[in-house]
């Protein structure tokens, strides 16, 4: 399987080294807007200008297009899915079916495939909130995310004035959990989902009570969630809060019997030390499966709803026989 990145950021650098872990995987190229010769890879494969992508149509099985969802992606993909088998990692909820219309003209014009919306949330938490659902048809969903850097949050604050830099953390709230997990169905509101925990660098003589008044007052980011701001030396940022973990939990509790006299917990888990590693290998996994659904002749836009578990794994279906079932 032919691969090819458009984008190297951190989810790009990521495919670059998870390709190097399937067996089946050979990476062509990176193709990047900036400049190609100030681009150096980490292992040293090729790298071309964005523009160029075209002259590789025939030389590439799956271009994996590693930009961001909220300007880059949907115009991107449909743009791309003209000449190539595509694959991205859109998660804009709400613009999923808009992105997926757009994407399924576009592929199914050109006689290519492509699946969106690749990760883990969309993605592998969207399979098991599917799973589980079908499994426990009278119930309710629960998804949390985190303790991890959210990378648009911290991105946010960046953008208040008189902030240099910035990380923020999303931490799901343990006496939540423990209400869903103890089969009572609780409602609850975002507040009580969640807490924000904010780290930010300020410019020297910067006032920081107009900052966090900024920071925990914006909508559709803190206003709505319990935030602290905690004010901390560049030197501090760079040193334990340089990485970006991330991860989560799909919880679903339902009932069974005659008059729903049984409870069940369903849950799934991630902990994840790098997301855009852990993303970029789920990217190549759901590449592999499209791949060989083109080839046995589907084209049009996919999710992973689409996808047999088979088709993901480097397996044969007779060892996924032997040693998965």
């Amino acid at each position: 399987m032919k691969i090819a990145i458009y984008g190297y950021g951190n989810l790009g650098r990521g495919v670059e080294c998870a390709v190097r872990q399937n067996s089946d995987a050979e990476l062509v190229g990176v193709f990047t807007r900036r400049a190609p010769e100030t681009v150096k890879t980490r292992t040293g494969v090729p790298v071309y200008a964005a523009s160029s992508a075209a002259d590789f149509k025939d030389k590439v099985d799956v271009l994996i297009i590693c930009g961001g969802s909220a300007t880059d992606l949907p115009t991107m993909t449909p743009a791309l899915a003209e000449n190539f088998n595509v694959l991205d990692s859109f998660d804009t909820h709400a613009k999923i079916p808009e992105h997926f219309a757009n994407v399924d003209a576009a592929a199914k014009k050109s006689g290519h495939i492509a699946l969106i919306s690749a990760g883990w949330d969309p993605g592998l938490f969207s399979l098991n909130r599917l799973y589980a659902s079908a499994m426990l048809p009278q119930g309710a969903d629960y998804t949390f995310w985190g303790r991890g850097v959210s990378q648009g949050h911290s991105d946010a604050i960046r953008r208040v004035p008189g902030v240099v830099d910035a990380r923020q953390y999303t931490v799901p709230i343990e006496a939540a959990l423990d209400a869903v997990r103890s089969g009572s169905c609780p409602e609850l509101t975002t507040r009580q989902k969640h807490l924000r925990e904010c780290y930010v660098v300020a410019e020297e003589g910067a006032d920081k009570a107009a900052i966090e008044n900024a920071i925990k007052t914006m909508p559709n980011y803190f206003a709505d969630y319990d935030t602290t701001v905690t004010f901390i030396s560049k030197e501090e940022l760079e040193k334990n809060h340089s990485g970006l973990p991330h991860g989560g939990f799909v919880i679903r509790t339902g009932k069974t019997g005659l008059n729903g006299e049984h409870t069940h917990t369903i849950e799934y888990k991630l902990t994840l030390d790098s997301n855009p590693e852990f993303t970029s290998n789920a990217l190549v996994a759901f590449a592999r499966a499209i791949d060989r659904m083109h080839k046995r002749g589907a084209t049009g836009c996919k999710t992973v709803f689409d996808v047999a578990p088979a088709d993901l794994s480097v397996m044969s279906p007779e060892e996924l026989r032997a040693h998965m079932l």
